[in-house]
């Protein structure tokens, strides 16, 4: 029968005949629903003392936030969640060696809930005070009562999660990023052979951020079944119910990417230990795991509770009262006296539970492996690759040929930067390479390709394929450096993309840059590689010309913009970079442009690592002296033809190299006789910058009264054309630069 389908009665007749037609099934991982299950007691959870503990906790909560006016009251609702996961006897976690390298992980993506993160760590550590152990509170960053009334201050517990906190790895706090970051922990302890698990505390609100859905749908590419999310599902974010933005049934978010999924109610710790073991144990699948934990946002906060107000909103003083006494703190209710509630909320933490906290913190503690045997588990699993963390490595003192491009020839930077990765990838087992679908053109594929890129099947691959998903690429990238794997080693990354798309990188780079600050014994290295930089990438338009980017990644401290000007200087400026452990965003072009001929006058490349050499010196001839401060390697090359011009017109020309302004700021500070040299202050009275991008890039280089009229810049959108045609464009020919150079000189 022939059927037309915008008839009514042929669609019915259709559905009745041949209904696998109109039938889908999701195609996601397994299934597993623990809701109202008559589960089996398992031995040493005793649900009592974890419910009577959970209260605990929420009175620690609230006080805290009734202390400092300020925080997350909502959190709250993962009381039962967080002690569940971390008595459960599931996470490998020591809290007199907090960070131990063979402990599992844990990531706040809900890095606002920093309320619930106290709360159990003051359980944790006033448990081991009352049972007679000793410890170094400072040292182990631990947060006890006396902590608590100083939340949210300069010298107390702080408002969003810091990675030096036990029971936290990463600092966070911007919604959705955590997961990103932890799938990039995850990634790099399974391709090192280790069992580690990396478990998330996450937010159903925080789960609409679109770089989450990428992080899902890489988890899964990658096999990660050591990522397991508790996904706190309360239906609310700070604006309202959660449905409102997501309509569809939200379970699918996580079945449609393919993870496997575990319902539980969020507030029954016997339904939560079961299924974080089931996490834990994995269902054969190579797939990681959601726990989707249905919760009340600010369970027990009084009229707040259940409602999108308890997000952040501390209640007012005589309900909050209220709230504590219900809960069975008798506080005396003295405003601003919260020091008192929280030693009535200290008190019913008994000897008895906390014995009973301890005795499964000696459970948790036990789960970690000795960190002997972790190493050789390790080594034995990468068998036959060089177990050097990669920081460690020095130059060679005579660089390898294929680090060694012939001078007068012309080479890409991004040739350069892929042998370098190339090289780099095979002298240490710790070195991570992935781009946003573009790694056959930024050239990481080559390095990607030694070890092959992580599939399910490749569990120990070094190339990480993340599609078109930048910032969850540098939340993975990034994160993964400030993680110590077993022997104390550190992890080190680079990632991809055009200079122009580094932009959406820049809030990652943030966390990661503040994690390195807060954190320095975590520091991480990485590389944003910043590609197809510059008016060179022509033909694609003004979309892909990354002219103004590295003004975002200036404004950081803690990263430099590396801008080397011939594939020479990239090498020499990227093996500085490792030595020195700083993360940078490296500047590489798409076009073959001369590797420039050195002696004569002209240094070697290694000068690049100043961040400014001499690159012709005056002539002496008498003339009007002007300093040229160039960056940018076609720039370069287009003034090198008109310096006779210059001269020959009463000029005596000095070009300055510029590879990083940043660098030569340091080194005006380490070395200012060096410095003096390159760039004296009668220099800067007579410079003319010139730099094929944004014109702030070289201010460092030029009098405040000269940024704007000794300034040769591209401060507008180009457009289409070959790059000699989009240069014309901008009016940066030779041609165009004598003429500038001229103009800006006289005035």
């Amino acid at each position: 029968m022939a059927y037309n389908i915008l008839e009514k009665n042929d669609w019915e007749k259709l559905k009745t005949a041949e209904p696998a037609r109109f039938e889908n099934q999701m195609a996601g991982g397994e299934y597993l629903n623990l809701q109202k299950l008559d589960l089996a007691v398992l031995p040493g959870i005793d649900t009592d003392k974890l419910n009577d503990l959970a209260r605990i906790m929420r009175g620690f909560i609230f006080a805290m936030v009734e202390a400092a006016r300020s925080g997350h009251p909502g959190s709250s609702a993962k009381a039962e969640m967080l002690l569940a996961m971390v008595l459960s006897g599931v996470m490998g976690f020591n809290p007199l060696d907090p960070k131990n390298n063979g402990r599992d992980r844990l990531i706040w993506s809900a890095g606002h809930c920093t309320p619930a993160l106290y709360a159990i760590l003051t359980v944790i550590y006033e448990s081991l005070k009352l049972t007679g152990q000793n410890f170094d509170e400072d040292k182990l960053h631990a947060v006890l009562a006396k902590h608590l009334h100083r939340f949210r201050r300069p010298d107390g517990p702080q408002g969003h999660v810091e990675a030096y906190s036990p029971l936290a790895d990463f600092g966070t706090g911007p919604s959705g990023h955590g997961l990103s970051g932890a799938s990039g922990m995850a990634a790099v302890h399974k391709s090192c052979g280790l069992d580690t698990k990396v478990f998330v505390i996450m937010g159903d609100a925080e789960s609409e951020e679109g770089m989450s859905y990428e992080a899902r749908n890489v988890a899964v590419s990658l096999g990660q079944d050591n990522l397991i999310v508790n996904l706190d599902y309360n239906h609310f974010g700070i604006d309202g119910d959660i449905n409102e933005v997501i309509a569809t049934p939200y379970i699918n978010h996580w079945l449609g990417l393919g993870w496997n999924v575990i319902e539980v109610n969020g507030h029954d710790v016997l339904e939560l230990v079961y299924a974080y073991r089931k996490a834990s144990e994995g269902f054969g699948n190579k797939r990681p795991t959601c726990v989707l934990a249905h919760a009340f946002k600010g369970k027990g906060y009084g009229k707040m509770e259940n409602t999108a107000e308890s997000h952040g909103t501390p209640a007012k003083f005589p309900d909050y009262v209220e709230i504590m006494k219900k809960l069975g703190f008798d506080i005396p209710g003295v405003e601003k006296e919260t020091t008192k509630d929280i030693e009535v909320v200290l008190k019913q933490l008994t000897p008895e539970l906390a014995q009973y906290v301890c005795e499964r913190l000696k459970i948790t503690t036990a789960k970690i492996k000795p960190e002997s045997e972790l190493i050789t588990k390790m080594t034995t699993a990468l068998t036959g690759r060089a177990i050097v963390n990669p920081t460690d490595i020095k130059r060679p003192e005579t660089l390898p040929t294929e680090l060694v491009f012939e001078q007068g020839a012309n080479v890409a930077t991004r040739k350069a930067t892929q042998a370098w990765f190339d090289w780099l990838m095979k002298q240490t087992a710790f070195f991570y390479a992935g781009a946003g679908d573009l790694a056959k053109s930024v050239l990481t594929a080559k390095a990607e390709n030694v070890y092959g890129v992580i599939t399910p099947n490749n569990p120990l691959g070094r190339g990480v394929r993340f599609g078109i998903a930048e910032q969850n690429m540098a939340m993975f990238g990034t994160a993964i450096t400030t993680d110590r794997l077993p022997g104390g080693f550190a992890p080190v990354s680079v990632f991809a993309s055009y200079g122009v798309f580094t932009s959406m990188m820049t809030n990652c780079v943030r966390l990661t840059l503040i994690n390195n600050h807060l954190y320095p014994e975590h520091k991480g290295f990485f590389i944003v590689l910043a590609a197809h930089d510059g008016p060179e990438t022509g033909e694609d338009g003004p979309t892909h010309q990354g002219m103004f980017w590295m003004s975002m990644y200036n404004a950081y401290p803690g990263i430099k913009v590396y801008k080397p000007m011939d594939a020479n200087e990239t090498i020499e400026m990227l093996f500085y970079a490792l030595e020195k452990g700083e993360p940078i965003a490296l500047s590489v072009a798409r076009p073959d442009t001369v590797v420039f001929k050195r002696g004569n006058g002209v240094p070697e490349a290694r000068e690049a690592v100043n961040g400014a050499y001499v690159f012709k010196n005056y002539s002496e001839n008498g003339g009007r002296k002007i300093a040229l401060a160039i960056c940018g390697a076609q720039v370069l090359a287009n003034t090198l033809e008109i310096v006779p011009e210059l001269e020959a017109g009463g000029l005596d020309v000095k070009i300055i190299a510029v590879t990083s302004p940043e660098l030569y700021e340091d080194l005006r500070k380490t070395n200012p006789t060096k410095a003096n040299e390159i760039c004296s202050d009668e220099d800067r009275a007579r410079v003319v910058a010139m730099h094929n991008g944004w014109k702030g890039f070289l201010y460092p280089f030029l009098l405040p009264s000269d940024y704007d009229k000794r300034t040769i810049a591209i401060d507008t959108y180009l457009t289409s054309g070959n790059p000699k045609e989009v240069y014309e464009v901008a009016g940066f020919t030779a041609k165009d630069l004598l003429k500038k150079i001229i103009n800006s000189n006289l005035k």
